[in-house]
């Protein structure tokens, strides 16, 4: 789906710091989406802690770092790191490039897939949640 230019797939889930989230089997892949990556700018360093480390939802566990914007990647979800993505520390830059398929940030196993139903998804949610983003950030 298209919403005032960004593009943001309706079968994803989405949480309010612009990550995305898709179910592959029993994992969770993430990555930020494409107002996210579009907001920070180019994307020139990321680091992504080790495999097996605990993340809880709504904490940070990794740096992004853009030629504007120094953040924080926040769990949207409560889970164990399974996979980051280390082409990330080579070339960063995939994420504005690709944000949903070769930009992806890192693969969790999630402590539970409950933690979907609190997600955005579906297109009239995604739409509301965009709207009220683009306004804001307009102002």
């Amino acid at each position: 789906m298209k919403f005032e230019g960004y593009e943001l797939p309706e079968d994803l889930y989405y949480d309010e710091n612009h990550c995305w989230v898709r179910k592959e089997g029993d994992l969770l892949v993430i990555g930020m989406d494409e107002f996210g990556q579009q907001l920070a700018g180019d994307i020139v360093y990321v680091q992504m802690p080790p495999d097996g480390k605990k993340v809880k939802k709504g904490k940070s566990f990794a740096k992004l770092e853009s030629g504007k914007w120094l953040g924080k990647i926040i769990s949207p979800v409560d889970g164990v790191l399974e996979e980051p993505n280390e082409d990330l520390e080579i070339n960063p830059g995939m994420i504005n490039e690709d944000c949903y398929g070769e930009g992806w940030m890192y693969k969790l196993r999630p402590k539970s897939l409950d933690g979907l139903e609190d997600l955005i998804h579906g297109e009239e949610a995604i739409a509301a949640w965009m709207k009220e983003e683009v306004k804001k950030y307009a102002e």
